[in-house]
């Protein structure tokens, strides 16, 4: 391993010292390869280039996404393999699986920094960067532990920025609705020659749709790039402060909580191929079990963490690429909790104060034409605290049948670390385990693209499996006892099975319909074993969505959309919901009208959490200068 590390730190270096043309342009794919977009290029070094992927990606832009796509939450739900479980709405408390999996076997990254709290998956989403300042979102389905390390069991998701257009641009959105729900977008950018900067903030409100719903999510980001001698430098500073009432979010109590969010981080290029990174977040979690008695019961956690890479990608010919790196990562926590005890008011640790670090190196191998073959073999070596090390190597491969079927696969290794509430949190209710085993896993998948002549329409199936060794879930046996708590625990072996759909038909220049569906399936529950998390996720999501434009009469200006997600968790009733929209597409003033669960259903994601009804919201996008929503 030493060997290893010193070879990859001695080829990046080298590699930074080579000076060359900046790229302009790169290519990226959604799942079906041949479906390509043309983005801008970020300072990041990704680890596996998805352009020349063989694995399960979808690739989404969100300025050409409908006006009804208000949060990164929004845009989401577009992928079935994504199952999204909200306590609200606009990034509060959501948790995100992928393909069956728990909501912290999902890496969520900023520009390939990891920004999962280390705290609790279950704010994995609450995410400090607003979705005005993302450009591009990248989903890898399956394990991507060989390309970003720990929890990228189920998959990942990674926000990517991008410099501004040229010259100075605006574009500002306001809205309201029922609840009392208001929304506020900005994005401000300015470029000019090797200068450029984009502000952006967001702020969403609502009094909430019952007593003690209410919320408020808001986040702001500047971010500055400047062109040296070697390379792009790329600046990101960021925050997010989300008060809400969560009424039922954890019991039958009327509570309280505030999450907060700092992200900052530099990316340097070193030359056309290698870049170094740095981040460093900072998240806090302040919890009252009784709204305006925090004297009866407080929780405060507050979580630290940075990530330091060094990256390079090399052309070894015309259709081979070695990506390869080193990174340098840690996390700490501090926490406590205010109860009320006999004597009056007691300070007592919740998750108390620890604090771990991990190093890692990685290299990819890509081979994009081999006749009719392409073939990726990657491999990381993560070194944990206290010596330990996890090896997880992976492959993909593609096979070109016909000009329009392809058929491809891949295999790789997964592993997660437990969270410190995994580990260490006690309460009433729940209890940790510090004796828990990381998570690892294998991961399996195979399928077909096929896409006609014609080019109109895509298809895509795929079918995966994970096998899982001592996953993490809690639990309580039964028969139950009185006041039995929840307990952390490591479940020897979780298999999960699936596949997934998707066909996406071209209508027009500006109309498309996409239709796309995800089954999982989970075996191996133990006897007699009640379980929290591992067994709750959905068996199948179906999502139907049409984008396009109303007849000429209206003079081709009315841009409209629908959707309809068909949810069904395991042991529950299959529910719909739709959503439609209309919105101007042309001009510097864009009315929009945006209609949420027309059908009014009533359900629950979270078992136990009510969600919100029928929601109308509309409002007004000003924009001015040459870098405003893009429709489809």
């Amino acid at each position: 391993m030493k060997r290893t590390l010193a070879f990859l730190s001695f080829c990046l270096i080298c590699g930074g010292l080579v000076a060359g043309q900046q790229p302009g342009t790169l290519t990226q794919t959604n799942s079906s390869p041949t479906v390509i977009q043309s983005v801008d290029v970020t300072t990041t070094v990704e680890p596996l280039p998805l352009a020349e992927s063989d694995r399960s990606v979808e690739t989404m832009l969100p300025r050409t996404a409908p006006m009804g796509t208000d949060s990164v939450e929004d845009l989401l739900r577009t992928d079935p393999s994504l199952n999204l479980q909200a306590r609200a709405g606009e990034g509060v408390q959501d948790d995100l699986s992928i393909r069956g999996t728990t909501f912290e076997q999902s890496l969520i990254l900023v520009n390939g920094l990891r920004v999962n709290d280390p705290e609790t998956g279950h704010l994995n989403l609450d995410i400090p960067v607003p979705l005005d300042a993302v450009s591009r979102v990248d989903v890898l389905h399956g394990s991507g532990s060989t390309y970003y390390g720990s929890d990228a069991i189920g998959g990942a998701v990674n926000l990517l920025t991008g410099p501004p257009g040229a010259g100075l641009s605006v574009v500002a959105r306001s809205g309201g609705g029922n609840y009392g729900s208001l929304e506020n977008h900005l994005r401000a950018s300015y470029s000019s020659g090797t200068f450029a900067e984009q502000l952006t903030g967001s702020r969403d409100t609502s009094d909430g749709f019952m007593a003690d719903r209410n919320y408020s999510s808001n986040a702001v980001a500047s971010e500055s790039w400047l062109k040296t001698k070697p390379g792009t430098t790329d600046i990101l500073l960021s925050a997010s402060d989300r008060p809400y009432g969560a009424n039922d979010f954890y019991g039958p109590y009327n509570s309280w909580e505030r999450t907060k969010g700092w992200l900052a981080s530099i990316q340097q290029q070193l030359g056309p191929r290698t870049a170094a990174s740095f981040g460093y977040l900072r998240h806090s979690d302040l919890f009252v079990l009784l709204q305006g008695l925090p004297a009866i019961y407080e929780n405060n956690h507050i979580t630290t963490s940075y990530e330091g890479a060094l990256r390079r990608a090399d052309e070894l010919g015309k259709n081979t690429t070695l990506a390869y790196g080193l990174e340098e990562s840690g996390d700490s926590i501090h926490s406590f909790n205010f109860s009320q005890g006999s004597s009056g008011e007691v300070r007592s640790n919740a998750l108390g104060v620890h604090a771990r670090n991990q190093g890692a190196g990685y290299a990819n191998l890509s081979l994009r034409a081999l006749r009719r073959f392409s073939l990726s073999v990657g491999a990381r070596e993560e070194i944990l605290s206290g010596g330990d090390s996890v090896f997880s190597p992976s492959v993909a491969g593609a096979y070109t049948l016909t000009k329009t079927l392809r058929l491809r696969g891949s295999a790789g290794h997964g592993f997660r670390l437990p969270t410190y509430t995994d580990l260490y949190y006690s309460d009433p209710a729940t209890i940790g385990n510090a004796a828990l085993k990381p998570e690892t896993s294998w991961s399996y998948e195979g399928g077909l693209d096929w896409k006609p002549s014609t080019g109109r329409l895509t298809l895509t199936a795929m079918g995966f499996r994970l096998n899982e060794t001592n996953a993490i879930d809690y639990s309580k046996q039964l028969p139950l006892t009185a006041g039995e708590q929840w307990q952390a625990v490591n479940v020897p072996t979780l298999d999960i099975s699936g596949a997934e759909a998707d066909v996406r038909v071209r209508l027009s220049a500006t109309g498309r319909i996409d239709l796309s569906y995800t089954e999982a399936h989970s075996g191996n529950l133990p006897p007699n074993y009640l379980s929290e998390y591992a067994f709750n996720y959905a068996a199948q999501n179906a999502v139907f969505c049409w984008t396009g434009e109303l007849p000429s009469v209206w003079g081709r200006e009315i841009s409209a959309y629908t959707q309809v997600n068909v949810v069904q968790k395991t042991g529950y009733t299959a529910y719909p919901l739709w959503d439609a929209g209309l919105a101007r597409n042309t001009g510097s003033i864009r009315p929009y009208l945006r209609l949420l669960n027309l059908a009014g259903t009533g359900y629950e994601e979270i078992v136990g959490v009510p969600m919100q009804g029928r929601t109308v919201m509309g409002g007004m996008e000003w924009s001015w200068g040459g870098d405003g929503r893009t429709q489809p």
